[in-house]
């Protein structure tokens, strides 16, 4: 009777595993967020358009920032499916969902198959790994990459398999073709200090790492070669205001390690405890036990070191550390090794026995629950969304009834009950910000709203031209056609025929002074939604926070 009731419990895991996979692919169509992921889609579609995949434009200029593997797997999809929305974040979350899978079969391969199914449900839930499907960078890529890299080393260790040995291999190189060589950092974080703390010294100086180091270094042979064509061939070129840049030498040195110190060409103010707050919000709903977890490890591993598996500790904690130390910190960073968080998460509530202890997650994760459900409620009372449906109400209420009462039918087990009702919270959730709030405050990205209207409405495919600031990529990915970029002067390369303008309102007033003649056509209203603040949340302070942006035919006179 036992097998079939955790048979049972398995088939509603999977069925609840193929939801969080939906709500992660809700936010598919929603428009690219900027400026990162719109400025990252416009590099890949001038790849494409160039028919160049060797160096990287931003702007028309060559652009040494980040590597070019997920450049070329979105210049892939576009060149497959066209510029589209879709097209630039399907990739991303395919690498998350094979992350997901790694994360299953490390969780398995180290504990038991219930722990690895919990810390996919842990990982496709956790909160800013949804967001991170909707405002996509290349930290989508990495949690897969990373993930799958330990997982195959992992093997090709207690397996003393050379295939897996060369997968590791490969997956290393991608997430380094990535990130750059921080990407190793999480990796050999997790091998290495498994083997350190457990004192196999012969396993660690073992000739297959020798093996992969040189199997490593030759696959991002690629990566090397476009940066010495586009950059250390080209001394003449100016880069970060500077001539004679070496493009290798950044890759290998001032991305990561010059920012980690500082001593790079871009620079950051870091604060020792960023990542400590970022993950009580970060890993949401799963923060504060992950912390219990972790703690939890710590004290029991201290006791039976020789027996405690030590890479998801050591590869996460690593990583962790490393990053408060830098001085180059973002919220997103921390993505890469939400894997190992999941299946230290998981192992702990697996192994949960005390009454008290139970009693103690089951209110933490209560109050959470209600909290969570709480802002949900306020931020919709404020904002106002004008993107709430019947269909959507309908399906939130569905889940909040299911909240309320499906886990109790699935299960006796309490923490079990607990994980599934955490998990009902983490949809209603993300399906309201996915389908409701995100779509809503997209409309305030004027320049992807305002290019897709003008790509509507300019069948006579005037020239159209932007004033540069800080907006402009948004409009730079989704005008199907060309695009000049002035300065806000008005001084730049201007068409001599009529051409279409998007530039703010107190903008297109300044060059009236110009004599041009101008034909107002459409408004739209703009803000940052990458900074969001409590006074444009509000609906009733909302509008003094917008910038008016105007589209207008402009007929310069001679």
């Amino acid at each position: 009777m036992a097998k079939q009731t955790d048979a049972l419990y398995t088939r509603w895991l999977y069925l609840f595993i193929g939801i969080a996979v939906a709500v992660n692919f809700s936010a598919l169509f929603v428009p690219i967020t900027g400026p990162d992921g719109t400025l990252y889609a416009s590099i890949a579609k001038t790849m494409v358009q160039r028919n160049n995949y060797v160096e990287l434009f931003a702007y028309g200029k060559d652009w040494l920032d980040k590597p070019h593997f997920p450049f070329w797997i979105i210049a892939f999809f576009f060149k497959c499916f066209g510029f589209k929305t879709w097209a630039y974040k399907l990739p991303a979350i395919l690498f998350l969902l094979m992350g997901a899978v790694y994360t299953y079969l490390f969780g398995k391969a180290l504990y038991n198959k219930q722990i690895g199914l919990w810390a996919v449900l842990i990982l496709l839930t956790a909160q800013h790994i949804v967001l991170s499907d909707n405002d996509v960078r290349a930290e989508p890529y990495l949690t897969g990459l990373i993930i799958a890299a330990v997982y195959h080393f992992y093997k090709a260790h207690t397996g003393n398999n050379y295939r897996h040995l060369l997968f590791g291999c490969l997956f290393t190189a991608c997430a380094i073709m990535t990130k750059g060589m921080f990407a190793l950092i999480p990796i050999g974080g997790a091998i290495a200090g498994q083997f350190i703390l457990t004192k196999q010294w012969k396993q660690l100086f073992n000739l297959r790492w020798l093996v992969a180091a040189i199997l490593i270094l030759i696959f991002i042979l690629p990566e090397l070669y476009c940066l010495n064509q586009q950059f250390d061939l080209h001394p003449e070129k100016l880069i970060f205001d500077k001539h004679n840049v070496s493009g290798i030498r950044f890759f290998f040195w001032d991305s990561q390690f010059g920012r980690f110190f500082n001593t790079g060409p871009i620079k950051g103010n870091g604060d020792p405890t960023f990542f400590v707050h970022t993950t009580l919000w970060a890993f949401l709903p799963w923060s504060l036990l992950l912390f219990a977890a972790v703690f939890q490890f710590i004290k029991r591993g201290s006791k039976q070191v020789q027996t405690t598996e030590w890479y998801c500790l050591c590869g996460s904690l690593l990583t962790f550390l490393l990053f408060s130390a830098s001085k180059f910190q973002l919220p997103h960073y921390l993505n890469i090794v939400y894997p190992f968080f999941a299946i230290l998460t998981a192992q702990y509530l697996y192994n949960v026995r005390l009454p008290k202890s139970v009693k103690a997650i089951r209110i933490t994760q209560t109050i959470i629950i209600i909290l969570l459900l709480l802002v949900i409620g306020a931020l919709h009372y404020f904002y106002q969304p004008e993107t709430f449906t019947v269909a959507i109400g309908i399906c939130l209420l569905i889940l909040f009834i299911a909240l309320l009462f499906l886990p109790q039918v699935i299960t006796t087990n309490v923490i079990s009950r607990i994980i599934l009702q955490t998990l009902l919270a983490s949809f209603l959730i993300n399906i309201y910000l996915n389908q409701v709030f995100y779509t809503s405050l997209l409309h305030y990205q004027s320049g992807s709203e305002a290019a897709v209207w003008i790509n509507q409405h300019n069948p006579q495919k005037m020239p159209v031209v932007q004033v540069n600031d800080d907006y402009i990529s948004a409009m730079n990915f989704y005008i199907e056609g060309p695009i000049t970029t002035i300065n806000a002067d008005g001084n730049g390369h201007i068409p001599p025929q009529p051409f279409i303008l998007y530039a703010t309102a107190d903008g297109i007033k300044d060059l009236l002074a110009k004599r041009w003649k101008i034909q107002p056509l459409k408004t739209f209203k703009r803000y940052w939604i990458s900074r969001l603040k409590p006074s444009f949340l509000n609906k009733a302070t909302r509008e003094k926070e917008l910038t008016e942006m105007e589209v207008v035919i402009v007929t310069p006179i001679q």
